[in-house]
Parts: C-alpha cells; structure tokens; sequence
C-alpha cells in the first residue's frame, strides 16, 4: 500500500520510521519537513500546495497551529511571488527586503546584503543578532562598522527610529571606535577615551575619534608595558598610513594615571 501523496518514509538509526513531507512546484523540489505520522507530513503538503496555488494567501495569514514552520511559509510564499526559493526566511520587496526573525519580528535588509542573508541564518541572543560564520557567531552590527555589543543610542541610532530596519541609509554610526564616546559640553564636541581596568579609567579627551582610537590603543601598550595581562582588542585604523599612525601615536597626550597604573594581582 503506498504512502499518502507527498510523503515518503524513513528510518532513524535506531530502526524507528518517520516521515518526510515534499513538494515539486516550478520544477523545483522542495523539502517541507519531517514529521513522526504519515497523516501530519501528509497536511503539510497539502497546506505547501494550497499555499502555492491561492495568491490571496499572504505572509499574514500564518496561524500558529500550521503543520508548516513560519519559516517554510516565508520560503514558500516569496517563491510564489518572486519566482526565486531560499531557504532562510526571506521575502523580496522592491529595493529590498524582508527577514523573519519569528511570525511577528521582520527585519528589512538593502539588496545588497541578500546573498549574505540567504546563507547566514540569523539568530538572537539576549538583544543581540548573529549569524554563524566559519564557525563563529558574528554579530550583524560589524557589516556596517559597529564594533560587537554596540550600544544603541550610544554607538549608533536608527535615523528613523524603527530597531528592525538595518538598511544602510537608516543606521547612523556615533561611535566607530573601542574605548570612545563622542561628547559635547556648551556646545563643543570632543572624544573621550576611557578604558576599562579595575574601573573605567579616563586616558584623555581629543579632537578627533581618531586621536581617541589611537590613544586608547596606545593606552593598551602602556598598561601592558606595565604589567597588566587583560585582553584588549586595539582598533583598527583604516584611514591611516602606517607613518600617519605612528606619527599621530608619538604626539598624543596620556592622563598620568594610565600611565603610573599597577595592575593588580589577578590582572598580571
């Protein structure tokens, strides 16, 4: 007797039988998931294909109880729509598009960014998102020069106050820099470097983020010089030439303090 349309069996490697559930729609073979009854990998084909075949079905129309995953939702309706399958959950706008984070979270994305995204599944960690890259989770914040566990509101800003919309134009960057805020007091703006020790530990305040980047990197030296074994990540100063960097390094000014600091025990 064979199986219900749109299923097949297999077995785990201890003998027991489960069910796969797939589709075929524009030519293109779709696995719509793996179930443990022949009924409920029978109903996810049969909604795959309802799905497919009625227009005025919409990414709204998601129920939690669907035999589907939101995610092969998504899939499946932006390859109705837009002719092209991926496997993350993205739907093509004009110009942009459409990341589900969960049935009620959509992130919006420039197009230069689909390839990434339709290889890179994004996934959230206490406010933070990430992708899995060589083996690494990378925060998504870095593709646009905000170094990891950025701080919104501090190192960057939505310009048009909307969390879920990383389009380029939409994210402004306040801070590019480890150890650097931008301040501003009776209406001058200047940087401030500070670094973390036993405290926050004021190195200076400069002109430029640049100068502060380079003094906070200078302050890493200099507290190494002198005992102190924490691991520091420098920043990293593309707009420098090497003599431009070193020369900008020698003349910047240190607080005295970074200077005489004695770790204590447990940071040498």
């Amino acid at each position: 007797m064979g199986l219900l349309p749109g299923v097949y069996a297999t077995k785990k490697k201890n003998g027991s039988i489960y069910y796969r559930s797939s589709i075929t729609y524009r030519k293109k073979h779709i696995s719509l998931g793996s179930f443990d009854q022949e009924e409920k990998a029978h109903n996810a084909y049969k909604e795959a294909s309802f799905l497919l075949n009625h227009q005025e079905i919409s990414l709204s129309s998601y129920q939690e109880n669907s035999c589907l995953s939101h995610d092969k939702w998504v899939s499946l309706l932006n390859f109705r729509d837009n002719h092209v399958y991926f496997k993350n959950p993205l739907y093509l706008k004009r110009n942009y598009f459409l990341y589900y984070l969960s049935p009620h979270i959509e992130l919006k994305f420039d197009i230069d960014d689909l390839f990434y995204y339709a290889n890179h599944k994004i996934m959230a960690r206490k406010g933070h998102l990430f992708v899995a890259d060589y083996g690494m989770q990378v925060n998504i914040l870095g593709r646009y020069g905000i170094r990891n566990y950025g701080v919104e509101g501090v190192d960057y800003i939505f310009m048009n106050g909307d969390s879920t919309d990383f389009r380029y134009e939409n994210i402004y960057i306040i801070n590019r820099f480890q150890g650097v805020r931008r301040k501003e007091k009776n209406g001058e703006i200047f940087f401030q470097a500070k670094i973390l020790l036993h405290g926050s530990y004021l190195i200076g305040n400069y002109s430029s983020e640049i100068e502060a980047a380079v003094a906070y990197n200078k302050a890493i030296d200099i507290v190494k010089r002198n005992g102190c074994n924490k691991n520091f990540s420098y920043n990293y100063i593309e707009s420098y030439t090497p003599s431009q960097y070193e020369d900008c390094y020698r003349r910047l000014s240190i607080s005295k303090k970074i200077i005489l600091y004695k770790p204590p025990k447990d940071e040498q």
